[in-house]
């Protein structure tokens, strides 16, 4: 069973794991993919109710002590929540994808790379890397099932490589869309972007140019501007100095 749940939470999947704490059969565990098939058995009288509960309080970030009753006796189930771990899609391997998928790997996330120039998207290059994709950055996308917990970064700067991925990112519930370029370089993506189809509601999505205001230069720099940037959307906060933070009231 927990070598079932640690290859889920290694390959980024959420899941709930519930133990039998009091009852007729302690110990006895049941693992609940966030979608998919249950794994084990407590009792069948209450597995399915286990796992209605189980996935509720997955979405609500949650562990709890629940108890059940059935003609064989009563339970105490502890029902313990894993969810994803942030994830990270780095659209482009260039250089600042490197230090990038080093320092996103550091603080917990699970990090794809992404790129259709089998020369650059290589596991020699990104060894940290969970996943990393030779694929046109719409179609890995797509396969990569982007959801409220992923942050997009499209470092391409290429309009072939990154209009594809941004339009097939405004499409999903990542929590951050980010494209790296200038000013100028981001309204020319914007024009393109207006004509074929993206509307205003979804431009607003994209953070461009990327990154926090840190006046980095190096590629090192620049992917910690970048993090920078995702982990303070992630938290809604806006990435401002602390000392310049009003206090919250005591």
């Amino acid at each position: 069973m927990y070598s079932e749940l640690t290859a889920r939470l290694r390959a980024g999947q959420a899941a709930i794991l519930a133990t039998t704490i009091r009852g007729p059969r302690p110990g006895a565990k049941l693992l609940v993919p966030a979608t998919g098939d249950t794994i084990g058995s407590i009792d069948p009288a209450i597995d399915a109710a286990i796992a209605a509960d189980g996935r509720a309080m997955l979405a609500a970030g949650r562990s709890e002590l629940r108890e059940y009753a059935t003609p064989a006796g009563d339970w105490a189930v502890f029902v313990q929540s894993f969810p994803p771990p942030p994830r990270l899609v780095i659209v482009g391997a260039v250089h600042t994808a490197i230090p990038l998928h080093r320092l996103a790997k550091q603080l917990g996330y699970y990090v794809a790379v992404v790129d259709a120039r089998g020369a650059l998207a290589t596991a020699e290059r990104f060894p940290e890397a969970d996943w990393v994709l030779t694929e046109w950055p719409d179609d890995a996308l797509r396969l990569l099932h982007i959801d409220s917990s992923t942050a997009v970064v499209v470092l391409t700067h290429d309009p072939k490589f990154d209009e594809p991925a941004l339009i097939e990112a405004l499409t999903t519930d990542a929590v951050y869309i980010g494209a790296i370029g200038s000013r100028g370089t981001h309204e020319s993506r914007l024009e393109s972007l207006r004509a074929q189809g993206v509307t205003e509601e979804q431009i607003a999505r994209i953070h461009a140019p990327i990154g926090l205001d840190i006046g980095g230069k190096t590629p090192a720099e620049i992917a910690l501007a970048i993090l920078a940037e995702v982990i303070a959307v992630r938290y809604n906060r806006s990435g401002g100095m602390m000392r310049d933070r009003t206090p919250a009231p005591a």
